[in-house]
């Protein structure tokens, strides 16, 4: 039983991690080649701005913020990765290659491993509740998983472009896991307990980190337009609720015929 589980989750993470690629692809990628123009930008009123290239046009170089742009968007810490590591631009300085791989074998190995990790996640999560994920409470599964992971700490540190400005990725990434947790707790209150002192301290415990605050850059200027910014974190959002989504269906799906067939 509990393997067959365990396999049902692994099956349908590397589902949702293939269609996330795809939804990246199409969604996110463009969005983050496009601030790659701005990220060498001088910002708006310097000198050298003057007759800079047009900001439209796709970068055709191959920039070292994509892996972490698209891991913005999907993985464990929300805002904008540390771009300023002269180290990382020279190591993808040889047409988006890493680790031998390229810029889409990466990302999608990526996702398939973290797809998988996020369904063992979900499969323990059910187990120790005892309310495994089903046809009928996948999609809910789903998407209380991405309210813990993304939603939430996104209304502090929200999924940012390379280019824009960050606070200290230490700190963000202190305050991500702790925003992750208390809101991962306060949902299981709500959703699992009927008291009413439960529901309550769920919501306290959703609202702890937001009091707290989120670290915040100390200058907020940015190349990077922000209408271009918004549309990457709605964009990122949307498809890290789609992977979810459909990480909680087919976790259900395949447990239910694994189940009927025990």
């Amino acid at each position: 039983m509990i393997v067959k589980t365990l396999l049902a989750a692994i099956c349908a993470g590397l589902i949702a991690g293939s269609f996330m690629t795809a939804a990246q692809e199409l969604r996110v990628v463009p969005l983050i080649l496009e601030a790659e123009t701005y990220e060498t930008a001088p910002l708006p009123g310097a000198p050298e701005a003057e007759g800079y290239p047009a900001a439209h046009e796709h970068s055709s170089r191959a920039g070292g913020s994509l892996f972490p742009s698209l891991a913005s968007a999907l993985q464990l810490v929300t805002p904008a990765y540390a771009h300023e590591s002269a180290g990382q631009e020279a190591g993808h300085a040889d047409g988006g290659i890493m680790f031998g791989l390229s810029r889409f074998s990466g990302t999608l190995i990526a996702n398939l491993v973290t797809g998988a990790g996020f369904g063992l996640l979900l499969a323990g999560l059910g187990l120790v509740t005892s309310t495994p994920p089903t046809m009928r409470n996948g999609l809910v599964w789903g998407a209380l998983g991405w309210l813990s992971v993304h939603m939430l700490p996104a209304l502090g540190l929200p999924p940012e472009l390379p280019g824009f400005p960050a606070g200290d990725l230490g700190d963000r990434q202190i305050w991500w896991l702790m925003a992750t947790v208390l809101s991962a707790l306060g949902l299981g209150l709500i959703a699992l307990r009927k008291e009413i002192w439960a529901k309550a301290a769920g919501l306290g415990l959703l609202a702890l980190p937001h009091l707290y605050g989120a670290p915040q850059p100390g200058d907020l200027a940015s190349p990077v337009p922000a209408v271009l910014g918004a549309e990457f974190a709605v964009a990122a959002l949307a498809t890290t609720l789609a992977f979810w989504l459909v990480l909680g269906a087919v976790s259900g799906a395949i447990n239910d015929r694994f189940l009927n067939t025990a």
